[in-house]
C-alpha cells in the first residue's frame, strides 16, 4: 500500500467493574455463566488488548462500537472511561458508540437491563446510567472531535484521516425491537455522506447492530437483533457509494457483502465480542491513494494479571461459552452424573435432563461413539465423497469434529473447506436430511429456515467461510 492509515476496532467489551460485586460472589458467577462471556476477567482482557494498541506506535486511532459495559451500571462506566483515558494519555484518538447494554431502561421502552451489585449469593440495585446520560459521559470520545452531531441519536461525523470520514452511529429506538434510527437520523446520515462525497472523502460507517445478517438464518429468526432500518441503510449506502460499515453485537467475526440489483455493493465488517469465545480485535488499514481497505485479526495469547487456571486466553473464554461448556461437561454424564448436572446448570435444562437420566446417558454414549465413517457412508450419495476418503477416516470419531465446527461459530472461519473429506461428509448428511424432510413434507422444519434455503444452505457457513474464504485476506475497494 502506498499511503496507508490504520485504526483498531473493538466491540462488545461488556466491561464489569470489580466494584460491582463481592469477591467470590456466587451470584456473579451464575451471571457470568448465564451470559457465557468472560465478565470477571473483562477489565484484564480490555487492558491486555489496550497494551497491544499502545505498543503499536504506527496506529493512533481506536474505534469501539457499543455494548461497552454489561448492564448499564455507573461504576462500570466510570472504570471503563478510566481505561479509555489510558489510551488517550498514550496519544491515541479514541472513538466510541453506545448500545443497549450501556444503559438501563426507564420503563418507557423495551430495554430490560438493570444495574446490580452482586452480593455473596444475591444482588441489590446499584446506581445506573440512563440513555440520555451517555452523550455526556462519552463526549470526549468522538463527539468532541466531530464536526457534526445528530441531535436525535448523538451519532457523530468526523475526519478520521485525510480523505477519510467516519460516521459513527449510536443506537436509538426502543432498546430492543428497534435499535436504529428514525427519519431525522437517516436524513442526518444522508447529509453527512453528501458533504463527504462533495469533499472527495471516502466514508466509513460504524454502528453496533448488524446491517447484514451474519448468517441468513439469524435475520430469519431474530430480525429484531438487526440494526433498526437496515434495509433502508442498504439502499442509502448503495446509492451514495459507501462501501464499508463496521458492526458488532452478534459476537461473530464475520464479513459479508450486500449487492443490489444494479450491482452496487458494500461490506458489513463485524467484529466478535472482546470477551466472547473468539475474543479478538481487528486492525483496519485504509490506503487513500489506492482507495482500498484491508482488515486483519489481532489476538492475544494470555490475559495479563488474571489467573485462568493454566488455560490460554482462547481456551479460558471458550469454556465459558455454550458450545465450549457442553464440550467440557458432556463426558461427565457418563462418569459423574452429579458433577454433570452441577456444571451444566445455567447452560443446559438440568431439571429436564435429571428427569431422563437413562435417556441422556444413552444419547451421550451414542454421540461419543459415532464415527466419521458412519456419517460419511450415510451421506455418500449426496456429498461427492469417495470410498478412499471414507476409509481414510478409519476409527475417527465425529463428535470432536462437530465441536471443531462449534468452536469456530464465533471465530468466523469454519475449519473444513470444500476440498476436505469432513466438508463432503457433513454436507452429504445435510443434503440427505433435506431430501428426507422434503419426502416426508416436514413443514415444521421448512418454517425454521429462510425462504428458499435448505438445511445444507444454513449449515454451510458454519462448516467453512463461504463468504470470503478468509476474512483476513479481503481487500475492499472504497
Amino acid at each position: 500500500m502506498s499511503n496507508p492509515h490504520s485504526f483498531y476496532i473493538l466491540t462488545d467489551t461488556h466491561y464489569v467493574s470489580k466494584r460491582s460485586y463481592v469477591p467470590g460472589s456466587k451470584s456473579f458467577a451464575r451471571r457470568e455463566k448465564g451470559d457465557q462471556i468472560a465478565l470477571k476477567a473483562s477489565p484484564e482482557i480490555l487492558r491486555s488488548f489496550f497494551d497491544e494498541i499502545i505498543a503499536d506506535t504506527d496506529t493512533d486511532a481506536v474505534l469501539i462500537t457499543g455494548d461497552l459495559v454489561n448492564s448499564g451500571d455507573r461504576c462500570s462506566h466510570e472504570d471503563f472511561i478510566a481505561e479509555l483515558k489510558a489510551l488517550t494519555d498514550a496519544g491515541k484518538r479514541v472513538f466510541v458508540t453506545t448500545a443497549t447494554h450501556d444503559y438501563c431502561g426507564m420503563g418507557d421502552d423495551e430495554n430490560f437491563f438493570k444495574a446490580g451489585f452482586y452480593t455473596e449469593d444475591g444482588s441489590e440495585p446499584a446506581a445506573c446510567v440512563r440513555k440520555h446520560e451517555l452523550a455526556g459521559l462519552y463526549h470526549d470520545f468522538g463527539p468532541a472531535q466531530s464536526d457534526s452531531v445528530d441531535p436525535e441519536s448523538g451519532s457523530y461525523s468526523l475526519k478520521l484521516f485525510e480523505g477519510v470520514r467516519l460516521i459513527a452511529i449510536n443506537d436509538n429506538g426502543n432498546g430492543r425491537s428497534h435499535c436504529g434510527l428514525f427519519d431525522e437520523g437517516f436524513a442526518w446520515i444522508e447529509n453527512e455522506i453528501d458533504k463527504a462525497n462533495a469533499a472527495g472523502e471516502k466514508v466509513l460507517l460504524a454502528v453496533h447492530h448488524p446491517v447484514i445478517s451474519p448468517w441468513d438464518v439469524f435475520a430469519h429468526v431474530v430480525d429484531f437483533e438487526m440494526f433498526g432500518g437496515y434495509k433502508r441503510l442498504w439502499a442509502l449506502m448503495c446509492e451514495k457509494g459507501v462501501r464499508v460499515v463496521f458492526t458488532g453485537h452478534t459476537h461473530v467475526q464475520n464479513i459479508r457483502k450486500y449487492e443490489d440489483a444494479q450491482g452496487r455493493y458494500f461490506y458489513d465488517v463485524s467484529t466478535t465480542a472482546l470477551v466472547s469465545a473468539a475474543g479478538c480485535m481487528r486492525k483496519v488499514t485504509v490506503d487513500t491513494d489506492e482507495n482500498v481497505c484491508g482488515v486483519s485479526t489481532v489476538r492475544i495469547d494470555k490475559i495479563k494479571d488474571f489467573d485462568t487456571g493454566g488455560k490460554s486466553f482462547h481456551d479460558y473464554i471458550y469454556r465459558l461459552n455454550f458450545i465450549g461448556k457442553i464440550e467440557e461437561v458432556l463426558p461427565l454424564a457418563l462418569t459423574d452424573w452429579d458433577a454433570f448436572l452441577s456444571e451444566a446448570e445455567g447452560v443446559l435444562p438440568t431439571e429436564k435432563l435429571a428427569a431422563h437420566k437413562g435417556l441422556v446417558k444413552f444419547g451421550v454414549k451414542k454421540a461419543q461413539n459415532l464415527k466419521m465413517k458412519t456419517l460419511a457412508k450415510f451421506g455418500r450419495r449426496y456429498g461427492d465423497i469417495t470410498k478412499e476418503e471414507i476409509n481414510a477416516f478409519g476409527a475417527e470419531k465425529a463428535l470432536p469434529k462437530l465441536f471443531a465446527i462449534g468452536a469456530c461459530v464465533f471465530a468466523g472461519n469454519g475449519p473444513f473447506p470444500p476440498e476436505t473429506a469432513e466438508y463432503k461428509a457433513f454436507m452429504g448428511v445435510l443434503r440427505r436430511l433435506d431430501k428426507i424432510c422434503k419426502t416426508l413434507k416436514l413443514e415444521a422444519v421448512a418454517k425454521l429456515l429462510p425462504e428458499g434455503q435448505t438445511l445444507a444452505d444454513v449449515a454451510e457457513p458454519f462448516i467453512y467461510n463461504n463468504r470470503t474464504g478468509d476474512d483476513d485476506a479481503i481487500r475492499i475497494e472504497l
